[in-house]
């Protein structure tokens, strides 16, 4: 894999990462509720699912390639499509993250095992690596290596960007369930979003 084509995978994967979900509030939440400390348990778990679903969609992308070519083409013009309409959708989403400290201690096991099936329960997720494992894939190389690549990169960002939400969350809680302030966020997100997609359908022109 070519370093900027990695580089490239590198920005989206964070943008995709740092985009408030289910994995946001579940951080976000066991910061306010147990401090950065205990919640590393929950973002392994996080990303105990989020390689699930990598080694899923990796297979699949795979067998894609090794059998059609046009078919591997049009679901990378799908996945421009979807990364465009999730940014309209992430700019029109005013929400806050709902993140409730619990009131009921729980172990570092469970918090493991209840973020391992956050993840796995998130079909956003592995329908999102559906839409961008392909973008940055060389159907003429080596389908492995570049699926281990995408995949450790992705759940190292991940996980960085989950404890930065876990630290932030035990640090600024009351900001970060503010309405408006998420509101703000979302838009950002949505732009980041859309300008992926449009980028990718350039690139491709």
């Amino acid at each position: 894999m070519d370093y900027h084509v990695w580089f490239a995978y590198v920005v989206t994967a964070i943008v995709f990462s740092l985009a408030p979900g289910s994995g946001t509030v579940n951080s976000i939440s066991n910061g306010l509720s147990y401090g950065t400390r205990k919640s590393l348990a929950a973002i392994a778990g996080l990303q105990i699912g989020l390689a699930i679903h990598i080694v899923l969609v990796g297979a699949g992308i795979g067998a894609l390639v090794a059998q059609s070519a046009l078919a591997f083409s049009v679901i990378k013009w799908v996945g421009v499509v979807y990364l465009i309409w999730l940014g309209i959708q992430k700019w029109r989403d005013t929400e806050s993250v709902s993140a409730k400290a619990a009131h009921e201690s729980r172990s570092a096991g469970q918090l493991l095992r209840s973020a391992v099936l956050i993840n796995l329960t998130n079909p956003k997720s592995i329908v999102f690596l559906v839409a961008l494992f392909p973008q940055f894939i060389d159907p003429a190389g080596d389908q492995f290596q570049q699926l281990m690549i995408l995949g450790i990169t992705t759940v190292v960002i991940d996980s960085l960007v989950m404890l930065g939400y876990t630290s932030l969350a035990s640090q600024m809680g009351r900001y970060i369930r503010s309405d408006r302030v998420m509101g703000r966020i979302n838009k950002v997100f949505g732009s980041m979003f859309v300008g992926c997609g449009a980028l990718l359908a350039a690139a491709k022109s």
